[in-house]
């Protein structure tokens, strides 16, 4: 702009500098003075305003060149400003998002309950990487079947369904690699067959990051972050997933053992059937909830008929496999009710079943009694069977104390054996 009001001006001087020199031409020419004086004066006069605007021509030309080079500098010194801006954006972003670390660090030693790692994991990485957008998924690692299985999702969309609960092409991947996976866009990924991943695949993916769990060498699990929009990750995001992965490697697998050392405290090491302590203390909750919302609640004591003669005749070892085999035939057969089951002692089991009225309770023990007749167990090379006695109790119908409930079934269980053993009684 200044540019331009300063070639008005040469233009304006010109002008004048040539009206003035025509009038004093005219001026000379009256005063009949030489015309060659006149000429050589007004020859004068021109070379002088050509040097001028000589002069000032070079000096605009020099003007604008510095213009330019001043222009090029601001826009060199904005683009700086620009990166530096971004740069300190980026800085003040990671550092947020690290300092973040210290409360996460907090949350994951709050507490060894397996539920509360995983959902202090997953949140984390979907709040402070995808800014809560897409999709996390969190895998275990089922170490006798090398199986993946999802046991937790935070999604943007509630309607979206997750198919691969056993993981899929990209998951597998992290496993056969026990490494970090990043895929900033799928359609250009020369990995992973595109064709394959959509039959697959319900919803869209083009881009994801994907990182172990592993402790002391060991895979216990991956956490994955994915978004239908490519571009959604960058190797920073990379990186801070495989850090929050690596510290919680260790809490995953402390709750783990903590989980583990409980299921061993509620459970007989023998059957693997839920202890006596911890069934009563169900029985008890379920009771309280049954009586309250009027339904019905059956308990089953179940005992081996003859069962110290197995002992005597076959051993100790043998007694042993007859009880794992009943229990077996417990949890197979009753499967499809859900009941709660326990080793209540010895060679005495319970069964707690919870929505069934005593007629279909009945028509159960039945149908269980009769499986368990007609399996057979090897002893030491022989083919054999065992029977069971069955005493059945209801609850209201025959009691409303839980206590009162177990002391009902023992009885109607030794009436069974009273009357014959391998059959079904009830109050």
């Amino acid at each position: 702009m200044q540019q331009g009001i300063f070639r008005k001006k040469i233009c304006f001087l010109s002008s004048l500098a040539c009206i003035i020199l025509l009038v004093i031409y005219f001026f000379l020419s009256r005063q009949k003075i030489n015309p060659v004086v006149i000429f050589i004066f007004i020859s004068i006069n021109i070379l002088i305003v050509f040097s001028l605007l000589r002069f000032f021509s070079d000096k605009d030309s020099l003007l604008a060149s510095r213009i330019e080079n001043i222009k090029e500098r601001i826009n060199l010194v904005n683009v700086e400003i620009k990166k530096s801006r971004e740069l300190g954006a980026s800085l003040k972003f990671k550092i947020t998002r690290y300092d973040n670390l210290k409360k996460f660090i907090e949350d994951l030693n709050r507490s060894l309950r397996l539920e509360v790692v995983v959902h202090v994991l997953a949140s984390t990485v979907y709040n402070l990487i995808s800014n809560m957008k897409g999709i996390a998924l969190f895998y275990l690692l089922d170490n006798h079947t090398q199986k993946l299985n999802l046991i937790h999702s935070i999604k943007e969309d509630s309607q979206i369904v997750i198919r691969s609960k056993e993981g899929d092409i990209f998951d597998y991947w992290v496993l056969r690699h026990s490494r970090e996976l990043i895929i900033e866009d799928l359609k250009n990924d020369f990995r992973f067959d595109l064709d394959t991943v959509r039959s697959q695949q319900m919803r869209p993916i083009l881009s994801l990051i994907s990182s172990p769990l592993i402790s002391h060498h060991s895979l216990l699990g991956l956490l994955r972050l994915e978004s239908d929009k490519k571009g959604s990750f960058d190797q920073d995001d990379l990186r801070f997933l495989s850090l929050v992965s690596g510290l919680g490697a260790v809490a995953l697998e402390n709750s783990l053992l903590f989980q583990k050392t409980q299921d061993l405290a509620i459970h007989d090491d023998l059957t693997g059937l839920f202890t006596k302590q911890y069934f009563i203390g169900r029985l008890r909750e379920e009771a309280k909830r049954c009586l309250r919302l009027d339904q019905r609640l059956s308990l089953m004591m179940i005992d081996i008929d003859f069962f110290k003669q197995y002992n005597d005749k076959f051993g100790h070892t043998a007694g042993d496999i007859v009880l794992k085999k009943v229990s077996f035939l417990l949890k197979d057969s009753l499967n499809q009710l859900r009941p709660l089951l326990c080793r209540f002692g010895g060679e005495e089991f319970l069964v707690m079943l919870s929505g069934l009225d005593k007629q279909r309770s009945l028509e159960v023990a039945e149908d269980l009694r009769k499986r368990i007749q007609k399996e057979t167990i090897l002893l030491r090379r022989q083919n054999t069977s065992v029977t069971v006695s069955i005493g059945l109790a209801c609850l209201p119908l025959d009691t409303k104390d839980e206590d009162e409930l177990v002391q009902k079934a023992d009885k109607a269980m030794y009436d069974a054996k009273r009357k014959g053993r391998n059959r079904v009684c009830y109050i």
